[in-house]
Protein backbone atom coordinates (compact mmCIF):
# COMPACT_ATOMS: atom_id res chain seq x y z
CA UNK A 1 0.00 0.00 0.00
CA UNK A 2 1.35 3.47 -0.81
CA UNK A 3 -0.21 6.77 0.81
CA UNK A 4 -0.12 9.79 -0.38
CA UNK A 5 -0.58 12.87 1.53
CA UNK A 6 -1.32 16.32 -0.30
CA UNK A 7 -1.25 20.09 0.43
CA UNK A 8 -0.66 23.45 -1.09
CA UNK A 9 -4.35 24.00 -2.25
CA UNK A 10 -6.26 27.62 -1.60
CA UNK A 11 -7.68 30.74 -3.11
CA UNK A 12 -5.30 32.36 -5.72
CA UNK A 13 -6.17 35.58 -7.60
CA UNK A 14 -5.74 35.15 -11.75
CA UNK A 15 -2.23 35.53 -13.16
CA UNK A 16 -0.88 33.92 -9.81
CA UNK A 17 0.88 31.36 -8.59
CA UNK A 18 0.56 27.99 -6.14
CA UNK A 19 2.45 24.94 -5.67
CA UNK A 20 1.12 21.38 -4.40
CA UNK A 21 2.70 19.14 -2.87
CA UNK A 22 2.29 15.07 -2.61
CA UNK A 23 4.34 12.96 0.07
CA UNK A 24 4.44 9.50 -0.64
CA UNK A 25 4.65 6.70 2.00
CA UNK A 26 4.19 3.41 2.93
CA UNK A 27 5.65 0.60 -0.08
CA UNK A 28 7.35 3.24 -2.42
CA UNK A 29 9.94 0.91 -3.66
CA UNK A 30 6.57 0.23 -6.19
CA UNK A 31 6.09 3.29 -7.67
CA UNK A 32 7.02 3.98 -11.28
CA UNK A 33 4.94 7.46 -11.82
CA UNK A 34 3.33 9.96 -9.83
CA UNK A 35 0.87 12.30 -11.24
CA UNK A 36 -1.65 15.21 -10.64
CA UNK A 37 -5.22 15.05 -11.70
CA UNK A 38 -7.74 17.26 -11.26
CA UNK A 39 -12.02 17.52 -11.15
CA UNK A 40 -14.16 20.36 -11.71
CA UNK A 41 -17.51 20.65 -10.28
CA UNK A 42 -19.48 18.56 -13.16
CA UNK A 43 -16.61 17.50 -15.16
CA UNK A 44 -14.60 14.41 -15.08
CA UNK A 45 -11.03 13.98 -13.54
CA UNK A 46 -8.56 14.99 -15.98
CA UNK A 47 -4.59 14.90 -16.73
CA UNK A 48 -2.98 17.08 -15.48
CA UNK A 49 1.04 16.35 -15.54
CA UNK A 50 2.75 13.08 -14.10
CA UNK A 51 6.86 12.52 -13.32
CA UNK A 52 8.04 9.26 -14.20
CA UNK A 53 10.70 7.56 -12.10
CA UNK A 54 13.27 7.14 -15.35
CA UNK A 55 13.21 10.81 -15.31
CA UNK A 56 10.40 11.75 -17.99
CA UNK A 57 8.07 14.50 -17.46
CA UNK A 58 4.13 14.64 -19.32
CA UNK A 59 2.07 18.08 -19.19
CA UNK A 60 -1.82 18.59 -20.77
CA UNK A 61 -2.23 20.78 -22.89
CA UNK A 62 -3.99 23.19 -21.38
CA UNK A 63 -0.79 23.91 -18.94
CA UNK A 64 2.04 23.40 -20.56
CA UNK A 65 4.36 26.41 -19.95
CA UNK A 66 2.63 27.14 -16.99
CA UNK A 67 2.89 24.34 -14.45
CA UNK A 68 6.32 22.27 -13.54
CA UNK A 69 5.85 19.14 -11.91
CA UNK A 70 9.53 17.66 -10.21
CA UNK A 71 10.50 15.09 -7.34
CA UNK A 72 12.47 15.14 -4.16
CA UNK A 73 13.85 11.62 -4.25
CA UNK A 74 14.77 12.14 -0.44
CA UNK A 75 11.28 12.79 0.58
CA UNK A 76 9.63 10.80 -1.21
CA UNK A 77 7.47 13.79 -2.05
CA UNK A 78 6.53 15.58 -5.92
CA UNK A 79 5.11 19.21 -6.35
CA UNK A 80 3.32 20.90 -8.98
CA UNK A 81 4.36 23.94 -9.26
CA UNK A 82 1.68 26.20 -11.16
CA UNK A 83 2.36 29.53 -12.33
CA UNK A 84 0.15 32.00 -14.15
CA UNK A 85 -3.40 30.08 -12.79
CA UNK A 86 -6.48 30.49 -14.73
CA UNK A 87 -10.04 30.65 -13.46
CA UNK A 88 -10.40 27.64 -15.58
CA UNK A 89 -7.76 26.06 -13.34
CA UNK A 90 -10.45 25.90 -10.75
CA UNK A 91 -10.77 22.09 -9.41
CA UNK A 92 -10.01 19.87 -6.79
CA UNK A 93 -6.49 18.41 -7.78
CA UNK A 94 -5.71 14.90 -6.93
CA UNK A 95 -2.48 13.20 -6.43
CA UNK A 96 -1.76 9.69 -7.60
CA UNK A 97 0.64 6.95 -8.20
CA UNK A 98 1.28 3.84 -10.65
CA UNK A 99 3.77 1.20 -10.46
CA UNK A 100 2.62 -0.80 -13.23
CA UNK A 101 2.05 -0.71 -17.11
CA UNK A 102 -0.36 1.42 -18.90
CA UNK A 103 -0.39 5.21 -20.33
CA UNK A 104 0.64 8.05 -17.86
CA UNK A 105 -2.78 10.05 -19.21
CA UNK A 106 -5.14 7.66 -18.27
CA UNK A 107 -6.39 7.87 -14.14
CA UNK A 108 -7.20 3.68 -13.97
CA UNK A 109 -4.11 3.20 -14.34
CA UNK A 110 -3.39 4.84 -11.39
CA UNK A 111 -3.33 2.70 -7.85
CA UNK A 112 -3.03 5.23 -5.23
CA UNK A 113 -4.59 8.72 -4.68
CA UNK A 114 -4.80 11.06 -2.26
CA UNK A 115 -7.34 12.94 -0.71
CA UNK A 116 -7.50 16.29 -2.77
CA UNK A 117 -7.09 19.86 -2.47
CA UNK A 118 -8.88 22.37 -3.60
CA UNK A 119 -7.55 25.15 -5.73
CA UNK A 120 -9.84 28.52 -6.84
CA UNK A 121 -8.87 30.99 -8.68
CA UNK A 122 -10.57 34.09 -9.10
CA UNK A 123 -10.88 36.30 -11.54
Amino acid sequence: QVQLDESGGGLVQAGGSLRLSCAASGRTFSINTMGWFRQAPGKEREFVAAKMWTGGTSYADSVKGRFTISRDNAKNTVYLQMNNLKPEDTAVYYCAAKGGIGTIMLARNYDSWGQGTQVTVSS
